[in-house]
């Protein structure tokens, strides 16, 4: 059945939806419960969020007039006081079931061992009153997972200011923020002179933070070198050279815990975490934090051995990028991307101080957006 039309855009009715003519000359199928939840008063124009509740509709919505008028479709409902209209292009953008495009979706960006003069760096100052600035620096996170800030102040106030410019502070286990130096009885390895293998940081927490920050405030003491390298990088060669390897590493979920008096967090993760896309988007290792690995045991026979092959490959010195943070600086870095470690230091040569935090990668995203893109509703 052909319903009102205008002479050059026929519109079909068909049981469930609407044909419709779009621009270019195709024609593609739209839903009638997807375009009555849709139509554009069903958002609210201050709030922008869904003011229609498709649950109240007594019966499955359908047309009683449509027709396309100068570029949109127009749909009178059958049994409601209630004309839709649809501009013609935002259709099309629909017409195939693809994802709304998305800013932030940037292509990663991976890197190897002589990365560090090429990280990303912003002077605090310059982050503060400039937002195009912040753009930059947050699309360095999304694309590299990594960028250093300079001229830090040194105050816990500033490492405060620099998350608020993406979001807000992210408490863990361990509270909002943390203090890397050498504790009297320490709860975690990070506080002692010792070496601290490659990791990511809290994978027992069932959403481990996505972006972390380490400012520095002290650092003159001999050895402790940051150890970093770009989790992307490795996974992708892992990918290529031990597919079937990859494939147990990214579909195996295997437990993480950190348990102390007054806690006991656990959780379960996969080692290579892969995107909507099927890409590497990160990944997920702690020895530190490991717990007794509880698969059956003949599908340890493969685990192990993989894993044990990823965990040699992350060790590599094709990846492993060297530096030494100094006071002032903050490294800020996508903690489900970028496994990092430091080197021993001798803690009676002088005084190192690192204050951390953290902020989620959904408020980067975000941030990212809003500066860069003028969303749905502007």
């Amino acid at each position: 059945m052909t319903l009102t039309t205008s002479s050059a855009a026929p519109v079909t009715l068909t049981d469930t939806g609407l044909e419709v003519l779009l621009p270019g000359g195709k024609t593609a199928y739209f839903n009638n419960y997807w375009l009555r939840d849709n139509c554009p008063t069903s958002f609210d124009s201050q709030t922008r969020e869904r003011v229609f509740d498709i649950f109240h509709l007594e019966a499955a919505p359908r047309p009683r007039r449509a027709e396309v008028v100068e570029g949109a479709l127009e749909i009178a409902w059958d049994g409601e006081n209630h004309t839709s209209r649809y501009p013609l292009e935002w259709l099309a953008s629909y017409a195939e079931g693809k994802r709304r495009p998305d800013p932030s979706d940037l292509p990663r960006r991976a890197w190897f061992a002589d990365h560090y003069p090429n990280v990303a760096r912003f002077r605090q100052a310059d982050l503060m009153a400039d937002k195009a600035k912040v753009a930059e620096w947050l699309k360095a996170l999304i694309v590299e997972g990594v960028a250093l800030v300079t001229d830090m102040p040194d105050s816990d106030e500033a490492l405060t200011d620099l998350v608020k410019l993406m979001g807000h502070v992210r408490p863990t286990f361990f509270g909002e923020y943390f203090d890397v130096m050498t504790h009297i009885e320490p709860t975690n390895l990070a506080y002692t002179a010792k070496a601290l293998e490659l990791h990511t940081d809290t994978p027992a927490e069932d959403m481990a933070p996505g972006v972390q920050f380490l400012h520095c405030r002290a650092n003159s003491v001999e050895g402790g070198a940051n150890l970093f390298l770009d989790g992307v990088a490795v996974a992708n060669d892992f990918r290529e050279l031990y597919p079937e390897d990859f494939k147990l590493l990214a579909e195996t979920e295997v437990p993480f815990y950190c348990e102390h008096d007054t806690y006991d967090v656990r959780s379960r993760q996969r080692v290579i975490e892969l995107d909507a896309h099927g890409e590497v988007s990160g990944v997920t290792i702690s020895q530190h934090m490991a717990d007794v690995f509880d698969l059956p045991q003949d599908v340890l026979d493969r685990y192990y051995p993989a894993f044990c092959r990823f965990g040699r490959m992350l060790q590599s010195a094709k990846y492993l990028m060297r530096f030494r943070i100094n006071a002032g600086e903050c490294i800020v870095f996508d903690n489900h991307r970028i496994v990092h470690g430091r080197e021993a230091y001798s803690a009676t040569s002088g005084a190192r101080y690192l204050r951390g935090t953290y902020a989620d990668r959904g408020e980067m995203r975000s941030t990212y957006r809003a500066l860069t893109s003028e969303g749905r509703f502007k």
